[in-house]
């Protein structure tokens, strides 16, 4: 074993230290480019500067090799400015609060690193955050608290290679050639990228909230004196909408050896993420021999992987039901709604004056509020009112406000050697803001771990300080709204915690070594329907309340096939693309028997008209509940459900109601007595007609995404539907059905391990690695997407070596 490690990292040696960059379209053989970087290997990079060696393989995929963690930044900054040149141009810009300079304060951001509704609010909380210094001063914390010099040179070295690209090469992507936004970025602007994405949930999630909130006028106070409470259920509707990152999901399962064919893990990763934008996944492998060596996929402008696997380990992560804020309700001096009492002592808010350049106009200049819990925040509404009056304000506190730690948890992901170092990551950096943890190692142990920056908001304080409207959303939603009026009602600390006011290790829900874990953005509860995980907070999620149709589906998926054990690598990838509705193996009987017995086979739309519906039944009856590219009726149940969660009350949908004790089987048994299913039934038919739409069409044929004018048919189902291989199309009448993807489906991942020192790993980057349209690599794993087709991964020196598609460079600044 020694003497074959020693034969890898020399290869890869000589491969960092290589000065010849071979095109594309090179007709030299692998070894005759080994050969040379070899016989290059005598050279050291010039000028001292920071260099790096790429080996692209098929589908784009980059292997980077580098001697330390700051030329490993280097090459993958510059690796992936050749890919996304302009995503992440787009994406400096929001960061640096530029948006409106550049495209006009009323156009809109892509969404991917607030929920900014527009450039104005987004640059307004963008130059907030730089005008305070927030992401320096993390940087400047001693690590764990703050990065590791690990990351920081990994963020620098990054910066350092995205800029050397675009000095060296000119941009050709449409989208942003000859721009002036398109600029050099510094190693502080990777960084608050990185803080971007961990405050999505808190304070990225309310910057219009933050940027709008101002102190009430005589008209704003006379509006809002004497409202009272929304009802229960609006209040507990409003307050998980304001934890609402509802473009992400994802789908995760390990196995441990006791039920693979072979004793040793199994990993199935499967993130719902935006197909278009700033939260793309980028794939590559990282390498310093000796030191670092894994791949997956990255969130773009990310310098360490994001979700993946080593020779050892493999993980994944889902969006978790916790909730990553909490709300402060202050008791405001009648004299200054700018001074807020805490134990009868007044306390005056922190303004903070932010400015903003505005294209082809004067710049605009707004105040925001902060306050010992966090920026004052301001919401008109209706079903979660936070009104700024004379007497009451509500500050937002985020902790994941204080946490730049996310790169040092992956990094030390990426050099585990079993589930045991994962769990030490997640217990040393306490770095995840909102997402669960999955993971199997080769040793054949499984994890699930909801590890996560959370408010240290338990149930007993939540009890003994909620404010009436806190008392209807923390047991409903989890969020706490707080009384901010008294000291004895701050959030509180654990001895085991890395940082102030946030959970420690020890209150995580974690199951370890279980047959399966599997999550679907259920809560933890369900992680293993044998071992249901309880006894943790409400803030971290729900317990023995009602599943969606997609985590119930998955979970007894999973469970069946631990039960029937002798799992492979294979059975993974059968069970990414079963494409098995679970809403439509529930509803789609009962609908059709119903659409049968309807009197002549009629039956009348919302506007009155009486429409034959008869074919329906049949296809209904008939369709063979997937949402497979050629599944016909699959179109039709898709469209009657969607019409039918629009015209019935969730509570008169299912006749048999949920049961904690029936977890995957209840609710059931379509109610098709509800007023609204007929009128559903007759408006699907109708709209199908009018749109030109056969009701037995296979779906594939009008659900698609068009690249390059070519249509790509695009199995799977949205979240309503229950489908683990899930997609949320765009309908488009004007264009035959459901035209192009907004999100679903990224970077999936299906890992096990054979005794070798080369994981078994098939991978899919469903929108392909570039967004460049003129990019050989724009669409050719979406093709694969659309056949239901992996990439065998290439991980070993041996395998990247033999790729027919390997293409070596040497990058340097």
């Amino acid at each position: 074993m020694r003497t074959r490690t020693r034969r890898l990292v020399v290869t890869a040696v000589a491969l960092l230290t290589a000065t010849t960059a071979l095109p594309a379209a090179t007709a030299q053989s692998r070894q005759q480019q080994a050969a040379q970087a070899a016989q290059a290997s005598q050279h050291h990079p010039s000028q001292g500067g920071l260099s790096a060696v790429i080996r692209y393989t098929e589908y784009g995929i980059p292997h980077i090799v580098a001697k330390n963690y700051a030329n490993l930044g280097f090459g993958n900054g510059w690796a992936q400015a050749a890919d996304q040149v302009c995503v992440l141009a787009d994406g400096f810009t929001t960061l640096r609060g530029d948006r409106s300079r550049y495209f006009g304060p009323d156009a809109t951001t892509d969404l991917s690193l607030s929920d900014a509704p527009d450039n104005l609010s987004s640059d307004l909380y963008f130059r907030g955050v730089r005008d305070s210094g927030t992401v320096e001063r993390l940087l400047a914390l001693p690590a764990p608290q703050g990065p590791s010099k690990a990351v920081k040179d990994l963020m620098n070295g990054w910066a350092a290679g995205y800029n050397a690209w675009l000095k060296q090469n000119r941009v050709k992507d449409p989208a942003c050639a000859g721009a002036a936004w398109v600029r050099p970025v510094t190693g502080l602007d990777v960084a608050t990228r990185a803080y971007a994405l961990a405050v999505l949930g808190g304070q990225g999630g309310m910057v219009n909230e933050i940027t709008t909130a101002q102190p009430p006028s005589a008209a704003t106070t006379a509006a809002t004196t004497g409202s009272s409470l929304p009802d229960s259920a609006a209040a507990a509707k409003g307050a998980r909408e304001l934890f609402d990152i509802s473009d992400m999901g994802s789908n995760a399962v390990a196995f441990n050896g006791g039920t693979t064919a072979n004793g040793r893990g199994l990993l199935l990763g499967n993130p719902h993420y935006p197909w278009q934008g700033g939260r793309r996944f980028w794939q590559s492998q990282l390498t310093i021999p000796g030191e670092l060596n894994v791949a997956g996929g990255s969130l773009l402008g990310s310098p360490t992987i994001s979700i993946g696997y080593n020779a050892n380990v493999a993980w994944s992560h889902t969006v978790s039901t916790g909730v990553p804020f909490s709300l402060h309700q202050l008791k405001l001096d009648p004299a200054d709604p700018t001074t807020y009492l805490v134990d009868g002592r007044p306390e005056r808010m922190t303004r903070r004056s932010v400015t903003v350049p505005v294209k082809d106009g004067a710049p605009v200049t707004r105040t925001q509020w902060w306050t010992r819990y966090g920026p004052v925040v301001l919401s008109p509404s209706t079903q979660l009112p936070l009104p700024w009056t004379t007497t009451t304000a509500y500050a937002l506190s985020d902790p994941n406000a204080a946490n730049l730690r996310f790169y040092d948890t992956s990094l030390d992901f990426s050099k585990a050697r079993s589930t045991g170092d994962v769990v030490k990551s997640l217990d040393e950096h306490q770095g995840i803001p909102w997402v669960n943890t999955v993971a199997a190692d080769s040793s054949g142990h499984s994890l699930f771990a909801q590890s996560q920056v959370l408010p240290r908001v338990t149930n007993e304080l939540a009890a003994a300080c909620s404010t009436p409207l806190g008392r209807v959303t923390y047991p409903a939603a989890g969020v706490a709204v707080l009384d901010g009026s008294r000291t004895d009602c701050a959030i509180g600390d654990d001895p085991d915690a890395v940082a102030p006011g946030i959970f420690g290790p020890a209150r995580m829900p974690t199951l370890r070594d279980t047959p399966y874990v599997e999550n679907s953005n259920n809560s933890a509860w369900l992680a293993n329907l044998d071992q249901p995980i309880t006894g943790y907070e409400r803030i971290f999620g729900p317990v023995r309340t009602a599943a969606s149709p997609r985590a119930r589906g998955a979970v007894a998926d999973v469970a069946a096939l631990a039960a029937k054990g002798g799992l492979t690598v294979a059975d993974l990838q059968r069970l990414q693309f079963a494409n098995r509705s679970t809403t439509g193996a529930l509803a789609a009987p009962d609908a059709a028997r119903a659409c049968a017995a309807l009197p002549g086979g009629t039956a009348t739309g919302t506007d009155g008209t009486a429409v034959d519906v008869s074919e329906a039944c049949g296809v209904l009856a008939s369709w063979d509940r997937t949402m497979n590219s050629d599944s016909r009726g699959a179109l039709l149940f898709d469209r009657l459900w969607r019409k039918l969660l629009g015209a019935v009350p969730a509570a008169q949908l299912w006749k048999v109601p949920f049961s904690a004790a029936d977890p995957v089987g209840t609710p059931n048994t379509l109610n098709t007595e509800a007023p609204g299913f007929t009128k559903a039934l007759a408006d699907t038919v109708t709209e199908l007609r009018a749109a030109g739409i056969p009701l037995n069409s296979r779906l594939g044929e009008h659900q698609y995404v068009v690249r390059k004018g070519q249509r790509l048919p695009v199995g799977g189902g949205a979240e309503p539907l229950g489908v683990w291989n899930k997609i949320e199309p765009i309908w488009d009448t004007a264009n035959g059905g459901y035209r192009d993807n907004a999100f679903g489906s990224s970077h999936i991942q299906a890992v096990g391990w054979d005794g070798s020192r080369c994981p078994v790993a098939r991978t899919l980057l469903t929108y392909s690695q570039s967004s460049n349209p003129n990019s050989p690599h724009f669409a050719d794993q979406t093709r694969l997407f659309s056949a239901e087709k992996w990439v065998d991964a290439r991980f070993c020196e041996k395998d990247i070596l033999s790729s027919p598609a390997l293409r070596v460079i040497r990058v340097h600044g």
